[in-house]
């Protein structure tokens, strides 16, 4: 073995084992303290609800609204287009204090639109509906970019072939684009899912911590971790699980590329 290759696969151990020792150590803690006996069934089932019924309603609004703008920003020319898709893409690099400050200051009683609707007798912050607005602001670019993707890895010929049978408009996209598309929309939603499911920063700043209206999972382990450091790690490796079968099923959904056939690489 050469010197380069000992220093690239030592290099690659290094940044391996950062990134799994830790998740690793919580679980191990877990088992160790056995984190399971004495779960706080009062805070703990209700957090777990929350957030289940809040990122299925994000994960809604998110197909709803996010297919349509893919679609555009993959089938559209315009002017400005790639400032388009950077402000699109914004939030996923927004630090999460900034997402929930601005969330605050469009949507707050004294917001730009949270004023107007407060004067309608609406108040969307501090409540279930800015939680579901949050976990949509910081991870629904997820979703667009990856529809994006599907979109435009659809062949231009086969659509055009449908088009000489008859098939246009939004026949065209219901029986030819969106089902060759399918499965990297798919996996677009799962990691928009579990993106949302671990949303924190925002939420906390937007919608408050209380129990049952605003406190879901990620919260609950800010709460309780001084009190009950046991029941913050069994929240933790509950969001540890979801988020392991999240990713195992986005990447099961991703279109296969060819660099995953064995013996490709450059060692």
């Amino acid at each position: 073995m050469r010197w380069g290759q000992v220093g690239v696969y030592g290099a690659a151990s290094l940044a391996l084992g950062f990134l799994t020792i830790p998740v690793l150590a919580l679980l191990l803690r877990g088992v160790q303290e056995q984190a399971w006996v004495g779960v706080p069934v009062d805070v703990l089932p209700p957090a777990i609800g929350l957030s289940f019924a809040t990122t299925g309603v994000s994960l809604l609004l998110t197909a709803a609204f996010g297919t349509p703008l893919a679609f555009v920003l993959a089938r559209s020319r315009f002017r400005l287009k790639r400032l388009v898709n950077t402000l699109v893409e914004l939030p996923i690099v927004l630090p999460p204090a900034v997402a929930g400050l601005a969330l605050l200051i469009a949507f707050g009683r004294r917001g730009v639109i949270g004023g107007v609707l407060d004067d309608a007798g609406i108040a969307i912050a501090f409540t279930t509906t800015a939680v579901i607005l949050a976990q949509c602001f910081v991870a629904a670019p997820l979703y667009v970019r990856a529809a994006q993707v599907g979109f435009m890895s659809v062949p231009k010929e086969i659509e055009d072939a449908a088009r000489v049978d008859g098939a246009d408009g939004f026949m065209l996209f219901r029986l030819i684009t969106l089902p060759l598309a399918r499965r990297a929309i798919a996996a677009g939603l799962v990691l928009s899912w579990a993106r949302a499911l671990g949303e924190f920063g925002a939420t906390l700043l937007f919608a408050g911590s209380l129990q049952g209206r605003t406190q879901t999972m990620p919260l609950l382990i800010y709460n309780i971790i001084e009190r009950d450091i046991d029941a913050a790690i069994w929240t933790g490796i509950i969001l540890i699980g979801l988020a392991l079968v999240a990713l195992a099923a986005s990447q099961w959904l991703s279109p296969r590329e060819h660099n995953d056939e064995p013996g490709y690489g450059v060692l």
